[in-house]
């Protein structure tokens, strides 16, 4: 993955390139589906997430294309989820199956995965209308990229550096905020909100990993495991959403269900905030602030 801003080349530039380049996947992805039709909507929705981060980096500079265009990424993403949604799921019980606590659970986990694999395949059937979704998201990725060749920025050396910086300190607030958040109470949503907040970190270290490559590296490798932890804790709860919602779908395995959700939720909580502490150690006025000087210092 290119993923990245140079600190030589003109900031508008590199944005274009940076955006271009992740809008151009996509349309490929889901022209092409080298590997099929459903991974080619999980790849685009990746670049679609990574788009909305470089673009929340920019903000405060250019606060209506950001807007405008994270409701349109949004949108179209959701308008791609049914069916990987319904796959997370079967993924999530099976990780579950293999942290059971015992056989009882194990056997309540297989057959809650067979349900959801047959509810799956179902949904996977029954879109009909994937392949006009499908062209409604390439038009519509079109007209991303007609609308990233018209935003520009000042390209002064010391003036870029200090939009990154701003955009980095931002993106540490609201990683803190989250995180004081979850230590205080164990609600889903915050732990949700912790988890935007590690993708956006992680995704913003690469973007500026020139900046200081080794470090960024070693950085991203500790917010990736933050984010796979939260992934987990999240996808548990859409289970749990959906199990509330339809009964009928852990049947008598519900009590097993249960008991080996809570455990392994506690057990993810505890993990995911001692990775946070870690990831999100330096305050974000210090950390955006050396950032800034490490720019300048690539860009010489």
């Amino acid at each position: 993955m290119t993923f990245a801003f140079h600190p030589k080349r003109p900031f508008t530039e590199g944005f274009r390139a940076v955006g271009g380049e992740q809008i151009e996947r996509a349309i490929a992805m889901l022209e092409v589906q080298p590997e099929g039709v459903h991974e080619a909507i999980h790849d685009a929705r990746k670049g679609f997430k990574r788009l909305r981060s470089l673009y929340r980096l920019v903000a405060a500079d250019a606060p209506l294309f950001q807007r405008q265009e994270n409701a349109r990424f949004r949108a179209m993403a959701r308008s791609l989820s049914t069916f990987r949604d319904a796959a997370a799921l079967v993924e999530n019980a099976g990780y579950l199956r293999r942290h059971a606590a015992s056989e009882e659970q194990q056997l309540a986990l297989d057959k809650i995965c067979s349900i959801l694999a047959s509810r799956r395949d179902r949904i996977a059937e029954d879109e009909g209308d994937l392949d006009r979704k499908i062209e409604e998201t390439i038009v519509n990725c079109r007209k991303a990229h007609a609308a990233l060749a018209h935003v520009s920025f000042h390209d002064g050396r010391r003036k870029s550096a200090r939009r990154l910086a701003k955009g980095w300190r931002q993106t540490l607030r609201r990683a803190a905020r989250a995180r004081a958040a979850c230590a205080a109470s164990s609600d889903t949503t915050l732990f949700h909100d912790l988890r935007k907040g590690a993708q956006d970190y992680r995704m913003q270290l690469s973007l500026l990993r020139e900046a200081w490559p080794s470090a960024m590296r070693a950085k991203r490798t500790e917010a990736s495991e933050l984010v796979d932890v939260l992934g987990h804790l999240n996808d548990i709860a859409a289970l749990m959403s959906l199990v509330d919602e339809r009964p009928d779908l852990a049947g008598n395995s519900r009590e097993h269900l249960l008991s080996n959700v809570a455990a392994r939720q506690d057990e993810l909580r505890r993990e995911a905030l001692k990775r946070a502490d870690a990831v999100f150690l330096d305050r974000p006025r210090r950390e955006s602030r050396t950032l800034e000087l490490l720019w300048l210092e690539a860009g010489r």
